[in-house]
């Protein structure tokens, strides 16, 4: 009875914190993204970037990107777009990648489906209102603790909630990263369709160094392509169902 006891607590926890998709996304199969399709033909990855924009990292890290010809989704804090950082957003948009919504609290999985549509939407009329164009429609809760209220206030919104393939994400289990490191165990494990998630920024401090992730793009992109990748974003239409 101890047994089953546990396991129900283990899978009840694993549904909302899972990273990867669980009991949850069964409810919802169409409302979420944590896998693209893969196109033998044209393979293709999916670099996105959380907890930004940082006033530092974020732009050297579109330098990055820029000088590789590369786009990708940035997964931004509403609490980090100020003034002073909504240039980074503009540049964002004018450069071609993507522009999503983030949190920087697990807190969001318990609102109602209506107060999370509320807030989701303040926070896409903010970006746009700074940076001059509106976000897409997804939504990437923090640390990927999700609800099954926090599913149907996206679906209120017709947003979708967003993941990551397995394994590709830049966690390091307490020990200091490396960018190095970081791009070649992200480089083993790609595959076509796979969506990366790495930090250009910090839920608690938007001024946090991330000089590794900076770093650990510059390096993995050339090693890509040279295995015959391209990279998309995860706006575009067939991503979000338009």
């Amino acid at each position: 009875m101890i047994w089953f006891l546990i396991a129900g607590l283990g899978a009840v926890i694993l549904a909302h914190t899972a990273p990867a998709p669980f009991l949850l996304e069964s409810f919802a199969p169409a409302h979420s993204i944590w896998h693209m399709p893969a196109d033998a033909q044209q393979p293709t990855v999916y670099l996105t970037y959380d907890d930004g924009p940082n006033p530092s990292a974020t732009p050297a890290l579109l330098d990055v990107l820029r000088d590789a010809a590369v786009q990708a989704t940035f997964f931004l804090i509403d609490a980090h777009i100020t003034e002073a950082t909504a240039a980074i957003v503009r540049r964002m948009f004018e450069e071609g990648h993507a522009v999503a919504l983030h949190s920087e609290t697990r807190g969001l999985m318990f609102k109602t489906p209506s107060q999370l549509a509320a807030l989701l939407t303040r926070n896409a009329d903010r970006i746009e209102q700074l940076a001059g164009t509106r976000p897409c429609r997804l939504f990437r809760p923090h640390a990927g603790w999700r609800s099954g209220s926090m599913y149907e206030g996206l679906i209120q919104i017709d947003y979708r909630l967003v993941g990551w393939s397995w394994g590709l994400w830049d966690w390091n289990w307490y020990r200091p990263h490396d960018a190095q490191a970081l791009a070649s165990r992200l480089a083993k494990r790609v595959s076509a369709g796979d969506i990366v998630v790495m930090h250009d920024g910090h839920h608690v401090n938007p001024a946090a160094d991330r000089r590794y992730a900076v770093e650990a793009t510059r390096l993995i992109i050339p090693e890509l392509k040279s295995r015959g990748y391209q990279f998309g974003t995860l706006c575009a239409p067939r991503a979000i169902g338009e």
